[in-house]
């Protein structure tokens, strides 16, 4: 087998260049939105989700192609949710990625427009024709990323974190608005690689139960991160949660206690995928990666 690293490298710079592929040219009119998609999209970020459609896909023998559509399609909804985060009118954030928020580098109106846009184009690029041999299960993977993006996951977490502000939350409500908010769109990725290849049930059992913890996980660190770690480090800005007085894992239960809730998120997925022994390396050290990771 490849590499861990090696195979990272690959994954990212395949879904670069799918990404490239997929969006608009920025000649192409309208001139300043299709720019701004691009800024938004290309030359930043981990791609940890497109880095689990493809880990995933691996264990159905996904198709090449459709792993490239799907991992595309959960980067493109990614990233519009992060320029409609750092709107002003959301979480007012000024850096992205290490560089200027959309709405900074545009204007807000141009941002807005370009988080609509590519939410659409996620959409297009998983829907066209052909894509898979089986239409049924395409539909399927459709009716996962909209769930997965809509008020029952992405935007409806974002809607609770919104209203969390200056509140104390359990940790039992913090992780269900967690589990909306980042969890969903973790889950779908690698449930939509799981869905590329051959269908197999006991596959598609412990990959759900794997990402639903490493969706948490995910989050856990990134909390911790945003309490750490200066904003050349994340990328972002730094202290933006205690700053908004929002409540995160580190202020209810300490950073501590945080630390072993990651570790614990992460045995418990690793211990999802047992079933499926070697099988599941890739997503094994994805875990690793995930508690690992820097911006």
């Amino acid at each position: 087998m490849t590499d861990f690293n090696d195979w990272v490298r690959v994954i990212q710079a395949r879904t670069e260049a799918a990404l490239t592929h997929c969006l608009p040219e920025a000649h192409i009119v309208p001139t300043r939105l299709h720019q701004a998609m691009r800024y938004a999209v290309l030359g930043g970020g981990k791609r940890v989700r497109a880095l689990l459609v493809h880990a995933a896909g691996d264990l159905c023998a996904g198709d090449p192609v459709a792993l490239d559509a799907a991992a595309c399609a959960v980067e493109l909804i990614h990233a519009y949710s992060l320029v409609h985060d750092d709107l002003p009118c959301m979480d007012d954030d000024d850096l992205r990625r290490g560089k200027p928020s959309c709405h900074r580098q545009f204007d807000e109106a141009t941002a807005l427009l370009a988080g609509d846009a590519l939410q659409s184009l996620a959409f297009e690029v998983l829907s066209q024709p052909g894509l898979l041999p089986d239409a049924d299960r395409q539909l399927s993977m459709l009716h996962m990323l909209a769930q997965a993006a809509g008020s029952r996951g992405m935007a409806g977490g974002q809607a609770i974190d919104l209203e969390s502000i200056g509140h104390e939350l359990t940790q039992t409500e913090l992780e269900q608005m967690h589990i909306h908010k980042t969890g969903a769109l973790i889950r779908a990725a690698a449930l939509l690689g799981a869905h590329c290849g051959r269908e197999d049930a006991e596959v598609v059992r412990a990959v759900d139960g794997y990402a639903r913890n490493i969706g948490l996980a995910f989050q856990v660190v990134d909390d911790i991160l945003d309490g750490e770690s200066d904003s050349s480090t994340l990328g972002k800005t730094a202290g933006k949660d205690a700053a908004q007085n929002k409540p995160t894992y580190v202020t209810i239960l300490g950073l501590a206690r945080a630390r072993q809730l990651a570790l614990e998120l992460h045995d418990n997925a690793l211990a999802a995928l047992r079933p499926l022994g070697a099988r599941a390396q890739r997503l094994e050290q994805l875990a690793a990666f995930v508690l690992q990771r820097r911006f």
